[in-house]
């Protein structure tokens, strides 16, 4: 089995802790202009700047289920990990590996907050469809796994994905 070098994990680091700072910055200044402030058009009619504090998951489901939030959230990154170390170095993989970097950093973001401040704090509203408030740790998570879906669907042909096997015996011929 391939192991990627430690140089790219570290970049895996760096990147991830990149895009939760970007996250929490975001957070933080959304906090410092939005809380108890009237919501910021950005595109009138379609897009506004609204802060919230989000108890739930997804559309306001499962309210005040931290515990539960912060076990998936450290599951998938603990199997995101796992799979970054199991992620093969050629060129082919790239986009992969930057995917599951973007997911893995999108759920600590959120849960850093859970954490932290025992909800998410959401800021961005597309009011024209009346679509429920995110942020920028939702981002990485939607845009990702839509991206990485149609690659598992559209790109990678099963051979290609055998690295995921996680209980493969490397002994056998």
């Amino acid at each position: 089995m391939n192991r990627r070098k430690p140089g790219l994990i570290i970049a895996d680091l760096f990147c991830m802790l990149l895009l939760i700072g970007v996250d929490q910055l975001t957070k933080y200044a959304a906090v410092a202009r939005l809380k108890y402030k009237p919501a910021i058009p950005i595109i009138p009619s379609v897009l506004e700047l609204s802060y919230l504090e989000n108890r739930g998951a997804a559309f306001g489901m499962l309210q005040n289920q931290k515990i539960l939030f912060v076990f998936v959230s450290l599951l998938i990154v603990a199997v995101i990990v796992s799979l970054l170390f199991r992620l093969p170095p050629q060129k082919k993989y790239t986009i992969l590996h930057v995917l599951l970097v973007m997911i893995a950093a999108g759920a600590l973001g959120n849960t850093i907050d859970r954490l932290r401040l025992d909800y998410v704090v959401d800021f961005i509203s597309f009011v024209l469809i009346h679509f429920p408030i995110f942020n920028v740790a939702d981002i990485y998570v939607t845009v990702a796994t839509c991206i990485l879906a149609i690659l598992l669907l559209f790109y990678y042909k099963e051979e290609d994905l055998n690295f995921l096997a996680f209980f493969n015996n490397d002994s056998q011929p």
